[in-house]
């Protein structure tokens, strides 16, 4: 369990974790650093902790307003004078949902706005790009090449990028996204900015890519991490498959990994609720998105009777797994309401 330790002038957090202390400085926030993130132990040789966001919906309950709020948010961030069109990237699988919802916002504004997903899961089309997440225990990622033709031909006149991620460490990753997307032929662009929940990388990616490029973010920090040099390193899970999965994609029912301009609520539409249920939506893998539709039609009909809101949660689980047997993605998700339970009554994450 984690143990955060808070210290003033300047704002910082420390937390002692298995394999070492990890200090942060937060220079900058539109959220307080509590609710925006908490840490957690990572089972990786190249990298030992994790900062676990509180308002992604991703591997830890968060209320939909919250998640709602910070995709507005970080919307409203990004220059509304970007030349178009503009192309918004979510990286997988952890900002797919974020990506869909900062492109849902800022498309309130503008109608020339493109999402597409990275995926570590190729679906029998024409890549466009592949670049390395380097720091992942998964560190392969594709970007199909749309189908859509008019999809396909704002891509490629793509004027501006926006790169959506949770959070960003060096900023090499999306340098290296950044390059790969050049390379395949989207040689329009003019600016780039990188939207991302918390930004640890002191302006690394504009120092390498030029003034063309702007950093936004909910928070702007630093940290430092200091190795225990006794503690006991793991192996690495062998995860790190790009591999076609046993049920093939639909591209008609497609969120993002084909390039989409809005995305239509499928799987909410007769949502029922009793008054007083406590309800857990799951989604899994990199399927981040569409959960949210149901939650968001849970919660107004909740607000509607003025009962709570129930809570959304995704994490990592293999789809595969889930459609083969119902049962284990039922057993999961009892097992996490129960650790969630645990975990908000001690106030800590599990390592």
């Amino acid at each position: 369990m984690e143990s955060i330790v808070v210290k003033q002038a300047p704002y910082r957090l420390s937390s002692q974790l298995k394999r070492g202390l990890l200090e942060v400085d937060v220079e900058q926030c539109s959220i307080a650093p509590q609710s925006l993130f908490g840490f957690a132990e990572r089972r990786n040789p190249k990298r030992a902790f994790l900062f676990v966001s509180k308002v992604l919906g991703k591997h830890i309950p968060v209320r939909p307003s919250a998640m709602q709020a910070s995709y507005k948010s970080l919307a409203a961030k990004i220059p509304a004078d970007l030349p178009g069109p503009v192309l918004i990237v979510g990286m997988a699988e952890t900002a797919v949902g974020l990506g869909a919802g900062v492109h849902r916002a800022y498309s309130h504004t503008r109608a020339d706005a493109v999402y597409l997903v990275s995926t570590r899961h190729p679906i029998s089309l024409e890549i466009l790009a592949r670049f390395a997440e380097e720091h992942s225990h998964a560190s392969a990622h594709l970007i199909h090449l749309p189908i859509d033709p008019d999809i396909w031909a704002m891509t490629q006149l793509a004027r501006s990028l926006v790169l959506v991620d949770d959070e960003i460490s060096t900023g090499t990753t999306l340098i290296n996204l950044h390059r790969a997307l050049i390379d395949a032929g989207l040689t329009k662009v003019e600016r780039v900015v990188t939207c991302v929940l918390t930004d640890w990388s002191q302006g690394a990616v504009r120092n390498v890519l030029g003034d063309c490029t702007e950093q936004v973010s909910l928070l702007q920090g630093s940290y430092r991490f200091h190795d225990d040099v006794n503690a006991h390193l793991p192996d690495m899970p062998d995860v790190a498959t790009v591999a076609v999965g046993q049920w093939p994609i639909d591209p008609r029912l497609d969120w993002g990994r084909l390039g989409v301009r809005h995305v239509e609520d499928t799987l909410a539409l007769d949502v029922q609720v009793n008054p007083g249920e406590r309800v857990i939506v799951v989604g899994t893998g990199e399927f981040g998105d569409h959960q949210q539709f149901a939650v968001r039609a849970i919660a107004s009909h909740r607000a509607a009777d003025h009962f709570p809101v129930g809570l959304g949660v995704a994490w990592r689980y293999r789809q595969t797994t889930a459609l083969r047997n119902p049962g284990a993605l039922a057993k999961k998700a009892a097992q996490s309401a129960a650790y969630w339970s645990t975990a908000r009554a001690t106030g800590g994450l599990a390592g």
